[in-house]
């Protein structure tokens, strides 16, 4: 295996941070990787938001869900679908842009995860851990004053970065689903129940499947968090109606 393909296979969430710092050069170069990743049609519809404000950490803390780690973060990149810089560029010149769509936020989204995707291999190549923060999708009122996030601009993904502890570096990466129960030949697949069963449940000493999954759904699915990402979504998506 090469070292590329064992660093993306190897990698896992890092919530617990030595106290070393992340060097201006390390953290360039993981800027860099992340804005060489693909993009549609050269487009690089996001903004990268560089939180170095412990003022502006310790709030993200809040309304990302009380998670503390965030405040203990040695870098800290929030990636904003950004629908508007193109459409205004194309007011600067005259183009006559129509308005901006769903359509464009999706493509938007689509471009600002590959590249925060891009700099969390970056990162571990570096040996430098990290975690995806799905809360920044929440409380979007709150997350667009903390930010000074004009109209059509959403928050889509939050990374927190640092060196991990050794617990963290050590601990066992948690299993994914079988191969081929995530990926069908030319056609969304047929799935029962035991289907679904082998993809979702990795084995439990105390738990039947219902059971896992039944303790799953309330904390997650139907989590409060939940809810607040839905509807904090549609609160945004009201600016394209």
């Amino acid at each position: 295996m090469n070292e590329v393909i064992r660093t993306i296979t190897d990698r896992k969430s890092i919530r617990a941070y030595e106290a070393k710092d992340i060097s201006e050069e390390e953290k360039r170069i993981i800027l860099e990787a992340a804005c060489a990743a693909p993009t549609a049609g050269n487009q690089q519809m996001y903004t990268i938001i560089d939180v170095t404000d412990q003022s502006i950490k310790d709030k993200l803390v809040h309304t990302c869900d009380h998670q503390e780690f965030i405040a203990e973060a040695k870098m800290v990149l929030i990636f904003c679908a950004d629908v508007l810089k193109w459409h205004e560029g194309f007011m600067d010149c005259n183009c006559g842009p129509r308005d901006q769509g769903v359509g464009d936020l999706f493509l938007a989204m689509s471009d600002a995860n590959i590249a925060a995707q891009n700099a969390v291999i970056a990162a571990s190549s570096l040996d430098i851990g990290s975690c995806y923060i799905g809360d920044i999708m929440e409380n979007y009122e709150k997350q667009r004053q903390l930010l000074d996030l004009p109209d059509h601009v959403f928050p889509c993904a939050m990374l927190v970065f640092g060196y991990p502890t050794k617990q963290q570096a050590e601990r066992v990466k948690v299993k994914r689903a079988p191969l081929d129960t995530i990926v069908s030949k030319n056609a969304y697949p047929k799935m029962d129940k035991e289907y679904r069963k082998r993809m979702f449940f990795k084995g439990s000493e105390n738990r039947t499947y219902e059971e896992w999954m039944d303790a799953f759904c309330k904390r997650k699915y139907n989590s409060d968090f939940s809810k607040e990402m839905t509807r904090s979504v549609k609160a945004f998506l009201r600016q394209f109606d």
